[in-house]
């Protein structure tokens, strides 16, 4: 038994010391050379030591995670198998106004400055686009790869009505949905046929396709410049500025208010609220219908569901339709928010970003899309410091969820229906 474990051990040491070496080498190029700025110019210097401490990094944990789970197969009995324990659906019905309530009050707490107000803000863009995704890849099925352009027609569908057509927010914002869905219908008929990794490279390249004509339209779409100077929202009418310059009464004057500029950001804060937890309202109602049973039984097998009688020419279309418009809801948005948009802001690393949190998340769990976005786009944004790691960290939390938590951080879905007990078998075991 003592050579048994020794001789485990040191298969553990050598494990352990080979992803070391391995990590060592990978982190060579990426971490031990840095430009200096001098006197004489850039000068490159290198930075070993940092290399060292990723390989001692990747040594200590992988030797800790072995350890552990030689430790947790010992203590399990053989005959018995782990059984996945679920949370009741009303923990999670409990812990979901829980967030509610907290994403209410969140800007009348004291800690929360324009800083933080306005990094949640940005938190639930993406919490509304990954909603959005989550109904073509989550519930349909469908790996989209160019959602960022249906993001960027909302965007700019809002900005050239606004200042070509002098139209309001609220008025453009259910253009912008609509025209980001026919966009979404005119991708869906090209990939009808296309399943798998032929639908994620055709869903790509309409998404450059797409950044590519915002660059190269100048005449309308600004072309590389983008297009600044675009209006802001108003509150009911109520502009939300010092003083109106047409004479009009504004947000502050109309509720005996003092000026500020913080009342802009709430308001933007709690504008974007609401339209995710519409989107989110609707995704739990429509998932119960039967187009929303269509999309999950077209996900699981798409030959049973032909034979069922379900047509999946409309089923992908319409997923492709809804996911697109909530991504135009949220691009127009975004344009407001920002005021200027160019096709800068709408790059494939996006579309990664948002499929990472609904992967990351669970494929169509509304909660652990939350979860996702505020590890994926909340902790960067607080610790700016660490800006140059952003992209090895994402990657890091990528392989490490792919590893231990495949189906996601939280992939626990109730089933859209529960059968009963019929009611001859409940006499039968009476």
């Amino acid at each position: 038994m003592e050579s048994d474990a020794k001789i485990s051990i040191a298969a553990l040491v050598r494990d352990a010391a080979a992803a070391a070496l391995v990590a060592g080498l990978l982190a060579f190029p990426l971490l031990g050379f840095r430009l200096v700025d001098s006197a004489r110019g850039l000068t490159l210097d290198t930075r070993l030591l940092w290399v060292v401490y990723a390989a001692a990094a990747v040594f200590c944990g992988r030797l800790l995670f072995s350890l552990a789970r030689i430790s947790l197969s010992m203590r399990r009995p053989a005959a018995t198998r782990p059984v996945k324990i679920e949370a009741p659906g009303r923990t999670r019905y409990l812990f979901g106004v829980a967030l509610i309530a907290a994403a209410i009050v969140m800007p009348w707490l004291p800690f929360a400055d324009r800083n933080i107000i306005d990094k949640a803000t940005l938190i639930l863009i993406y919490v509304m686009l990954g909603w959005g995704l989550n109904i073509v890849v989550g519930l349909a099925g469908l790996l989209d790869l160019g959602y960022v352009a249906f993001y960027a027609v909302g965007a700019y569908s809002y900005a050239l009505l606004s200042q070509n057509f002098g139209l309001s927010f609220w008025l453009c914002l259910p253009l912008a949905g609509l025209l980001a869905a026919t966009f979404g219908v005119a991708l869906g008929f090209p990939v009808l046929r296309l399943r798998g990794d032929y639908l994620a490279i055709v869903t790509l390249g309409f998404g450059e396709i797409v950044r590519e004509v915002l660059i190269n339209w100048g005449g309308v779409t600004g072309g590389p410049n983008g297009l600044s100077g675009i209006q802001r929202p108003s509150f009911f009418g109520l502009p939300m500025v010092p003083a109106a310059t047409d004479g009009g009464t504004t947000f502050a004057q109309f509720f005996g208010l003092a000026f500020s500029p913080n009342q802009r950001i709430v308001f933007l804060y709690y504008l974007i609220l609401a339209l995710a937890l519409a989107t989110n309202l609707f995704t739990l109602r429509i998932r119960r219908l039967p187009i929303g049973r269509a999309w999950e039984a077209l996900r699981e097998d798409e030959i049973a569901a032909r034979s069922l009688g379900i047509n999946p020419t409309m089923v992908k279309l319409s997923a492709f339709a809804i996911g697109a418009c909530f991504a135009g809801f949220a691009g127009s948005f975004f344009a407001t928010r920002q005021g200027f948009i160019s096709p800068e802001s709408f790059t494939f690393i996006e579309s990664a970003i948002i499929l990472a949190i609904v992967v990351l998340g669970g494929m169509g769990s509304q909660i652990g899309i939350v979860l996702a976005a505020f590890l994926l786009v909340g902790l960067p944004e607080w610790f700016r410091e660490l800006e140059q790691f952003r992209m090895l960290a994402f990657g890091a939390a990528m392989v490490l969820i792919m590893l231990w938590r495949p189906q996601g951080l939280l992939s626990h879905r109730d089933p859209t229906v529960r059968l009963g007990t019929p009611p001859r078998a409940k006499e039968a075991g009476a």
